[in-house]
């Protein structure tokens, strides 16, 4: 149980600092014009994997049914991030030390996830498959459509 809520309260303090510093890093605009461009939109993708890693950490420390799903929602969504990056269809708008420290939380919640650490309840395969597509979907929605 302890280990649990430091894993969770580790996560929602590194949500709510990245998050911080992403929301000071938005540009809003001036006039209605620049609400409607796709470059506006684009500057919340960072702030939407803060998002889902708060989350993700709220449920590990109540020990919410949705725990194993939202760990591998953020999981999903952090590493399509860097696969699509590294792939050429679009450019992250993640710094490089916000991506260290993604990728580490990333990889941890995917094993979190997969091998049911805390005794959540197993993500189902639908489960982890909805989780790989909303991923995608976060990912194509901030970046590239």
């Amino acid at each position: 149980m302890v280990q649990r809520k430091l894993v969770a309260t580790i996560f929602i303090l590194i949500a709510l600092s990245l998050g911080t510093v992403f929301y000071y890093d938005i540009n809003f605009p001036i006039g209605y014009d620049g609400y409607f461009n796709k470059d506006y939109y684009g500057q919340f993708g960072p702030l939407a994997i803060c998002v889902e890693l708060f989350i993700a950490g709220y449920y590990v420390f109540k020990k919410h049914s949705k725990a194993n799903f939202t760990l591998a929602l953020f999981g999903f969504t952090v590493l399509l991030d860097i696969f699509f990056n590294l792939i050429g269809l679009f450019s992250s708008n993640i710094p490089l030390y916000a991506n260290i420290i993604f990728v580490l939380c990333a990889i941890t919640s995917l094993w979190m996830s997969f091998a049911n650490v805390f005794d959540l309840g197993k993500i189902s395969f639908w489960g982890a498959l909805w989780s790989f597509i909303l991923g995608n979907l976060v990912e194509l929605f901030f970046n590239y459509l």
